[in-house]
């Protein structure tokens, strides 16, 4: 029996790829395509929206009374009802939703000890590969390299630094000891911006339509060396998603992780 699937955030830019994807993967059964009310979108059939044929799923404010796995790339704001909601019915939850607080990280923390719980602030294979390869790239380099993050997004994104590069940062300072996030540079300004040793400089542009550009510079006197990561379309981060929540589904309650579910750990 394929699971049940609830995408929040349906009729937004990634929920719209995702209930395509989903659907183009004949791996689920859709039974839910939620939306925040009010909604100019509520009541259209969810699968005629994205292009993919009728569902008989309807984009609506109210929740299935059951479902598997949910799939949520919505707003922070409406985290905490996703998590609510899961918890009541037993379903596991993929999340990318990025800018949550620290109360609503801690809520994913305590939902994982009742369903089981994915929290990604990228699901691309290849943006969990370069999460892997940063801190390793760091400890190699040493610290005579200044390190410097980038990332470019739409002019359309609320939350910077993005969630990919903060996490990016993260690992980065796990493998050489830094100091997260106080040893975040966010941009410089003034005539007394001179670099300091051991931060890692932090910078978010946003403009026209970037789907997402992530690159870590690491570099010294005489030579630098890059790690990058370029998005081509939104599908990349989706195809991550319903990968893990394939992966999901059934699995006992707990936090698991991406690299568990693309088996790079």
């Amino acid at each position: 029996m394929k699971p049940k699937l609830t995408v929040v955030g349906a009729a937004g830019r990634m929920g719209q790829r995702i209930i395509a994807l989903a659907s183009e993967s004949g791996q689920f059964d859709i039974v839910g395509a939620v939306e925040a009310a009010g909604h100019p979108e509520i009541g259209k059939d969810a699968g005629l929206l994205v292009g993919a044929g009728a569902l008989g799923v309807a984009i609506a404010d109210a929740w299935p009374a059951a479902t598997d796995v949910v799939i949520d790339f919505s707003l922070p704001e409406g985290a905490d009802e996703t998590l609510e909601q899961c918890r009541a019915k037993g379903a596991g939850l993929v999340m990318g939703t990025t800018g949550l607080s620290v109360e609503q990280q801690g809520a994913i923390e305590a939902a994982a000890r009742q369903i089981p719980v994915i929290y990604g602030t990228n699901m691309s294979v290849g943006m969990n590969v370069l999460f892997a390869l940063v801190g390793k790239a760091a400890s190699m380099l040493g610290p005579d390299y200044d390190i410097e993050i980038v990332e470019q997004h739409h002019r359309f994104k609320k939350d910077a630094p993005s969630g990919s590069a903060l996490t990016l940062a993260e690992k980065i300072c796990e493998a050489t000891d830094r100091d997260f996030p106080a040893c975040l540079t966010h941009g410089r300004d003034g005539k007394d911006a001179l670099r300091q040793g051991g931060e890692i400089g932090m910078h978010a542009l946003r403009a026209g339509d970037i789907t997402g550009v992530h690159s870590v510079l690491y570099s010294t006197l005489g030579e630098t060396v890059t790690l990058n990561h370029t998005a081509h379309s939104r599908d990349t981060f989706v195809r991550g998603a319903v990968l893990a929540a394939q992966w999901l589904a059934g699995k006992a309650p707990g936090r698991y992780t991406m690299p568990e579910v693309l088996g790079i750990e």
